[in-house]
């Protein structure tokens, strides 16, 4: 995603958390406020600095309001928790355009650089801008508050949308015909994503311009999950290969490429083509919840790049190797996540919640939905709230930033094979019950699965065409209603 330098207007700082709001101890920043707050006529602020090698622009922190902790979780549940809709892109947006455009607590050019360091660490960025701000205003223990005021509306709505998708079963016909005309929409939803991540990932970001290295990394990462390798073996690879083209080592380069493909062949000719579950470690053969727990932590720590990284992990681990939770059902809870205001890796919660309810009934499903969101968002609150002022410096460091930028590229050919896995699940969709005659059944599948792939194309065109916040949640509001017209079975 990329950022938008444009200049804000003349906006009057306001207060959004009443009574709980405290002002700076420091008595220049508390004069500030105290006179934005009671002067209700806009005032023209001074131009912020917008040289993003202004040392002073980037460690300045006197428009940052103090609040007390209780005011500031319930500032970032209301302006941003309640309000998550439209998936990372359109969070992120809220969250600049209010903290960094509207409130000015710091520059733009430092948001910037603030983004494109939580771009290359693992967990979901707009969790992770949320715990910045947080620590801005109270430390450390400000960021923890922050980012559960963020993650918590759209946690508690997951919840129980997870529990009334278990009531409601596979059986009710009205539920899966809706559910049916969303899994098209959600497959267009994560090929827009993939053609979005990469417009930011294989970009060159001193020349601006596309980097054929990256992208032919993000190619061979695609071709290598056809070829069934182990997607943590290419993405390792690929960041070690480019840190050497960067540097124009060919030669070390060409051989790690070339060992990669000798290897595999050695494998096919003494072993045979690799199963499907080869993509997996096989942390979660059975959803107990440890197993949950451990999915969560891994998927949280390898979710480079945002979001949209930990769909294929957590499909190979459950969907794949561990085979508790079906394709279709995995389709449902990206969809389900979608049209809620929460952040997408909640998710997790679904599958969670769906695991253990497979292991252990209701009680276990309830700790499943929670032990895997505890996982997947531990990872971005350790590198978020302790490792910040670290992570800038590895980002500085050539070295270890040219390994982000290939390992980055090549998620982005990790996220296209899981895209057209799911393409080719929400079209083909499930083995269809309607009746003892096979040839009617035939027709039947034939018939749903030209709809699926019209809704998908559909789809497809209105999120390239439309790029609003709320595009998605209107795209999955009229698939459902649209469901009940081309899905419903008799």
């Amino acid at each position: 995603m990329v950022i938008s330098d444009s200049k804000s207007e003349p906006t009057t700082a306001t207060n959004d958390v009443g009574s709980f709001y405290i002002s700076d101890t420091a008595s220049s920043t508390h004069s500030d406020l105290e006179s934005q707050e009671h002067n209700n006529t806009p005032q023209p602020h001074k131009e912020a600095p917008t040289t993003p090698h202004d040392p002073a622009s980037f460690d300045d922190n006197s428009k940052v309001p103090y609040f007390s902790l209780p005011a500031l979780f319930w500032f970032f549940f209301y302006n941003f928790g309640l309000f998550a809709w439209g998936g990372p892109v359109a969070q992120i947006a809220l969250i600049k355009d209010h903290l960094v455009i509207k409130e000015q607590w710091i520059t733009l050019p430092r948001f910037q650089r603030v983004f494109a360091v939580y771009q290359m660490v693992p967990g979901p960025s707009a969790s992770a801008l949320c715990m910045f701000f947080g620590c801005l205003s109270r430390g450390r223990i400000g960021g923890i508050v922050a980012g559960i005021g963020f993650i918590l509306p759209g946690f508690l709505l997951m919840l129980v949308a997870s529990y009334l998708y278990s009531l409601a079963g596979l059986e009710n016909k009205y539920f899966n015909a809706s559910l049916r005309a969303l899994q098209p929409i959600v497959a267009a939803v994560i090929l827009r994503a993939t053609h979005k991540i990469a417009d930011h990932s294989v970009i060159n970001q001193s020349t601006h311009k596309v980097n054929p290295y990256l992208v032919l990394a993000a190619l061979f990462t695609g071709l290598n999950g056809a070829l069934r390798i182990n997607i943590f073996i290419s993405l390792g690879l690929y960041g070690v290969i480019y840190a050497f083209v960067a540097r124009r080592l060919w030669a070390p380069a060409i051989v790690l490429f070339v060992l990669q493909y000798g290897g595999y062949a050695l494998y096919v000719a003494f072993r045979g083509v690799p199963s499907p579950f080869s993509l997996a470690l096989g942390i979660a053969k059975t959803p107990s919840l440890i197993n949950l727990l451990v999915l969560g932590l891994v998927a949280g720590s390898l979710s480079f790049g945002g979001t949209y990284t930990t769909i294929p992990f957590i499909q190979v681990e459950a969907v794949l190797r561990g085979a508790w939770l079906s394709q279709h059902v995995f389709i449902d809870c990206i969809a389900i996540v979608n049209i809620l205001p929460a952040p997408l890796v909640l998710f997790t919660t679904f599958v969670g919640f769906q695991g253990g309810l497979v292991d252990g009934g209701l009680g276990n499903a309830f700790a499943g939905a929670v032990i895997i969101t505890l996982g997947v968002f531990f990872p971005c609150f350790v590198f978020a709230i302790v490792g910040h002022s670290l992570l800038e410096k590895i980002v500085q460091n050539k070295l270890l930033a040219d390994f982000f930028d290939g390992l980055c590229a090549s998620v982005i050919g990790v996220i296209a094979i899981t895209a057209a896995q799911i393409l080719k699940s929400s079209i083909g969709g499930s083995s269809l019950k309607v009746g003892k005659d096979s040839i009617n059944i035939a027709l039947q599948k034939v018939s749903q699965s030209g709809a699926a792939a019209v809704v998908c194309i559909v789809a497809l065109a209105v999120l390239y065409k439309f790029t609003g916040r709320y595009t998605i949640l209107l795209l999955l509001a009229s698939g459902a209603i649209a469901g009940q017209f081309l899905f419903l079975l008799e």
